[in-house]
């Protein structure tokens, strides 16, 4: 059994995604010398809704790794189906508050041949996100603070520095919504941070900070970088993680999630971070294999056999 001191606050939106995937590239379509006045269609065949949002994706991948993870998240009048799949898959709805005059956050992606995707997120009840406390949440080891409403971020990374709850500041698509003074305070707060390669760019251009800056102020950066592995910056070291192959790619969509769950995962359990990044890879990977953000599944002797198959070393995920 899971020790249940060993729990993680995940802060972040519980959503929709209605996923369609256009069979060509963007590229050929997008003209970079008109991109001032950019009117395009996409002809998407295959659509499909899903269960998503950060704190709904990285609470079922800590699930599957036999860790609890409690979603914290403000959803609309239209949550039932998305209530009914967390309890039927274990995930805890404690901290799930329902507004009843507005809509459940909802996201709209299109992806292209090459994994490109342009998305279009509507907030609904994500936007008060900030009603819900650190403080209602007991007996928690770790937390996360994932894209989620502006003002939820702020307040939830100041609730968990205030409470003393070592954290992972995730800011995700919810860069744009932050300053540079907004980051660094984020930072300034946060224990840990993941960004992906795309989303370091741009905290580096406005919080006008380097790896070793931030490296310096926190225990760890970790930047994800897609098909390329990761590399976490720790402690004066730089540690490259190499990515699972995959047996093939289906959908990236929430695969950044599943490696969030397998940095708590490994943050839960002391583990190193070379062990830490493996396991958050290799939930990537055997995301990435599935439609959708929660419709992958495996037991701990399916992913044991994985890691080691993937990495060449031993993994034991324990009772």
């Amino acid at each position: 059994m899971t020790n249940p001191s060993k729990r993680a606050l995940i802060c972040g939106s519980v959503a929709f995604d209605t996923i369609m995937v256009f069979q060509d590239r963007f590229r050929n379509h997008i003209l970079p010398d008109k991109i001032h006045m950019l009117n395009v269609s996409f002809l998407v065949p295959q659509m499909r809704r899903e269960f998503g949002g950060c704190a709904g994706n990285i609470a079922y991948n800590l699930k599957l790794l036999g860790d609890v993870g409690l979603p914290m998240a403000t959803v609309g009048k239209d949550f039932g189906l998305y209530g009914d799949w967390m309890k039927q898959t274990g995930v805890p709805t404690d901290h799930i508050t329902v507004i009843e005059s507005e809509h459940t956050a909802q996201g709209f992606v299109t992806t292209d041949l090459d994994d490109n995707q342009i998305w279009a997120f509507h907030p609904g009840a994500m936007q008060l996100s900030h009603e819900n406390q650190v403080a209602q949440a007991k007996d928690i080891a770790i937390g996360i603070v994932a894209p989620d409403g502006r003002e939820g971020m702020i307040q939830h990374a100041a609730q968990f520095a205030a409470a003393g709850i070592p954290f992972i500041f995730d800011p995700g698509q919810g860069l744009p919504l932050f300053s540079g003074d907004d980051l660094r305070a984020f930072i300034k707060q946060a224990t840990w941070v993941a960004v992906n390669d795309y989303e370091w760019q741009l905290v580096q251009e406005k919080a006008k900070l380097s790896a070793s800056d931030i490296a310096g102020q926190v225990q760890a950066l970790i930047v994800t970088r897609g098909a390329e592995g990761s590399v976490i910056y720790t402690k004066g070291r730089e540690i490259v993680i190499p990515t699972a192959k995959p047996s093939q790619v289906v959908d990236p969509t929430g695969c950044g999630d599943a490696y969030r769950a397998g940095l708590l995962h490994g943050l839960l359990h002391g583990l190193d971070w070379e062990t830490t990044g493996r396991i958050a890879s290799l939930l990537g990977a055997i995301k990435i294999e599935s439609r959708g953000t929660q419709n992958h599944s495996f037991s701990r002797a399916e992913f044991e056999q994985r890691y080691q198959a993937s990495f060449g070393r031993g993994l034991s995920l324990g009772k």
